[in-house]
């Protein structure tokens, strides 16, 4: 038995998970109040290597907002933009080929492409644009659009989510993001993000897409105004979805960035907030096969600590990020593919570059963080044989 849960109060859920049953709501809560960190990490780590062994993942992709133009005014955001601002910007499908462009030659594999709900663009722009990115490179994989969107466009083309889905999927759409679940529970949606669709509005749009073969991720915005019981019923309805669908590839919990908005939380959740939220959701997410520790909220150092946490994850190398750095996100616009390497290994596991399914491209030999982290020729990957290593 692990050190730190030996005697301690959450000896009984240590022993449950163990076990292989799945914790109740109760029990959620029961962590989620617990301030023996090192306990709920032990039980959460204890997860994350019955899942994925040692290794932890990465991906080398590039983000790319189209616009952020906004038809809503949610009171938490700080990327969204009208007309008449002088920093609101669009960009033309050509402009949005040429990015890609230059970032296939860093090697991206992945686009993440969301942005406001433009006033006006037509749902052609949206066809066209997975079209066009898909004729650059048949390879490039695209993680597109957030559940708010996807309404967007089916208003648009004046079509049902399903049809619309089923469009942008011919279209090239490979994945939807997660973006936009914030909190499910109304009182507290209404509070932040007043005129956003609703959590079962949310979970149609994944459900339909799961329905079609799709896979999404899904998120949840944490350190607001929501309460710990918030927290244990947004991971209620997402566990109860994949129950039913199986379609989610994994949960990113998102720390709450409160600069330039409308919401009154005076400071950022803390580290030890953060490192509880990803052990809390990794134990109670029996279901689900990963979960990100997002460098871009957290930094780095904190990324690198939640892999003891019940992450396996790091995201990606994403090149230029707007939307939490407009909310005051002190981290990087970027990390390199050798950073978020030399950052798994420091964590003591085995770096895997994937794609946008979580599926493994590489594996690279866990040299110490020391030997040619900045130095592809000093890792050896591991390409063979990459389904029963």
């Amino acid at each position: 038995m692990n050190f730190f849960v030996q005697r301690s109060e959450l000896r009984d859920i240590y022993d449950k998970v163990v076990a292989g049953e799945r914790i109740s709501e109760a029990d959620a809560l029961r962590l989620f109040e617990s301030k023996d960190l090192n306990a709920l990490g032990a039980i959460a780590d204890f997860v994350r290597q019955k899942k994925v062994g040692n290794r932890a993942s990465y991906i080398i992709n590039r983000y790319i907002n189209y616009s952020n133009y906004c038809i809503l005014s949610c009171q938490f955001c700080s990327f969204a933009r009208k007309k008449r601002d002088a920093d609101g910007f669009q960009f033309s499908v050509e402009e949005i080929v040429e990015k890609a462009r230059q970032a296939l030659k860093l090697g991206i594999t992945e686009l993440h492409i969301v942005g406001g709900l433009h006033p006006s663009l037509p749902f052609s722009y949206y066809t066209d644009m997975l079209k066009a990115l898909k004729a650059l490179d048949a390879r490039l994989q695209l993680k597109c659009f957030t559940a708010i969107e996807i309404l967007h466009l089916a208003w648009l083309a004046k079509k049902t989510v399903e049809q619309t889905l089923v469009e942008l999927k011919a279209a090239g759409l490979e994945s939807l993001t997660g973006g936009g679940a914030e909190i499910f529970r109304k009182e507290v949606r209404s509070a932040i993000a007043k005129g956003k669709e609703s959590a079962a509005e949310y979970l149609e749009v994944h459900r339909t897409w799961h329905k079609l073969g799709g896979r999404s991720t899904c998120t949840m915005l944490y350190g607001h105004v929501e309460t710990l019981a918030d927290r244990v019923d947004h991971l209620r309805q997402l566990r109860a979805l994949q129950d039913e669908t199986h379609g989610f590839t994994a949960l990113i919990p998102l720390a709450y960035q409160p600069e330039n908005n409308d919401i009154p939380v005076k400071t950022p959740p803390t580290g030890f907030d953060s490192l509880r939220t990803i052990a809390v959701s990794r134990i109670y997410l029996d279901n689900f096969p990963h979960l990100t520790a997002y460098w871009v909220g957290l930094g780095m150092k904190l990324a690198q600590v939640a892999l003891s946490y019940g992450a396996d994850d790091i995201h990606g190398t994403i090149i230029e990020e707007h939307i939490f750095h407009m909310a005051g996100a002190t981290s990087p616009q970027l990390q390199t593919e050798a950073d978020m390497i030399k950052a798994i290994r420091e964590a003591g596991r085995t770096p895997v570059q994937r794609n946008t399914f979580y599926e493994p491209l590489k594996v690279l030999e866990n040299l110490p963080a020391a030997e040619g982290a900045e130095n592809p020729a000093h890792s050896k990957v591991l390409e063979d044989n990459l389904a029963t290593a």
